[in-house]
């Protein structure tokens, strides 16, 4: 229903250049609209942040690098307003999967994991690895229709929070990807100037989520503490609860102003990862506080405090995770490699 709700609206293609239908949105404003939307549903703002990124990605390549194939991929959302699915959480640097060469094409077998939206998707962006031809194993990039008789959907979302966002498995069994259809080859685990942009573009997106999830906590939070006869120690759980969020805020804010330099390379990720680890600190710990500060009333689900305490707590699993982001911190302030750090 609230998918359903987002295409009225004219947000599914909100990301898309407007010469070819869209509303031309860029990284700030797409964000603000995932913050507000998680106000609301943090599973619809996180499952749609995973869509309005793999929007934002190609149409960037088409406004900073002119690159022509993304054209008819954009073109198609705002015409059709399908949905994207990204299969990022199983399809990181390494890739997975395995892609069979056949005559004209390849034959892709995979089970993706953590596909937010699955049960509304149209398209899945996703990745097979390939042995190649003798150059080593290349990661291969393409979109898989949804509707193929060769995948199916394996309903496993059961899940500490985060609920709603239909993160179910899909299952490729056979699908044959067309020559022409594969829009990337890659070698594999090794990070590649496509990720560079996807991770400057994506994850400010994808936090923006977590920020309005800290922030629907405060407020409630808020509202529940004033209902109480007020004292020194709620009064600081309070302040305490406000310092954490502002630092989720200020992080996100230096996503998005990282993303819109427009800058992406080595130096792009390694900033946008930071604030990816300080947003996550932040707003779990503010949403841990709003639980203290509004006492035992956040116990009940009528609440909603509950809830936004279970959907924080995905923050903490996206890429890179608090170890990788520390080592490629670090190998970029000693000048180490950071080519295989992911």
């Amino acid at each position: 229903e609230n998918y359903a709700a987002l295409r009225a609206a004219g947000l599914v293609e909100a990301g898309v250049p407007k010469e070819f239908g869209g509303g031309g949105h860029d990284v700030a404003a797409l964000s603000e609209m995932l913050r507000e939307l998680a106000h609301h549903c943090s599973s619809t703002a996180l499952a749609f942040a995973m869509h309005t990124h793999q929007v934002a990605i190609p149409a960037w390549r088409w406004v900073h690098q002119k690159a022509a194939p993304v054209e008819p991929l954009l073109k198609r959302i705002a015409a059709e307003r399908i949905i994207l699915l990204s299969s990022g959480g199983s399809d990181w640097i390494a890739g997975s999967g395995t892609a069979e060469k056949v005559d004209g094409g390849f034959r892709i077998f995979a089970r993706k994991v953590f596909s937010s939206g699955a049960p509304a998707g149209n398209l899945l962006m996703t990745t097979a690895v390939w042995e190649g031809d003798g150059s080593g194993p290349q990661v291969l990039h393409f979109g898989i229709p949804m509707n193929s008789p060769q995948v199916k959907i394996v309903p496993v979302w059961k899940a500490m929070g985060m609920r709603g966002t239909g993160s179910h498995d899909i299952l490729i069994d056979g699908h044959v990807v067309p020559d022409a259809a594969v829009g990337l080859k890659r070698k594999a685990g090794e990070w590649h100037p496509l990720f560079q942009i996807i991770s400057t573009i994506a994850f400010p997106l994808v936090y923006a989520a977590y920020v309005g999830v800290a922030e629907s906590a405060r407020d409630i939070a808020v509202q529940i503490a004033k209902k109480r006869r007020p004292d020194a120690h709620m009064t600081a759980l309070v302040g305490q609860m406000d310092t954490e969020l502002r630092g989720a805020q200020m992080a996100h804010r230096a996503m998005v102003a990282t993303a819109l330099e427009n800058k992406p390379g080595a130096e792009s990720v390694n900033e946008i990862m930071i604030g990816r680890t300080l947003v996550a600190r932040h707003a779990i710990a503010a949403v841990e506080l709003a639980m203290e500060a509004a006492g035992g009333g956040a116990f009940y689900r009528s609440a909603g405090l509950e809830r936004r305490f279970r959907d924080i707590q995905g923050a903490r699993f996206h890429p890179l995770q608090s170890g990788p982001q520390a080592t490629y911190a670090g190998s970029m302030a000693l000048g180490l490699p950071i080519d295989r750090v992911f």
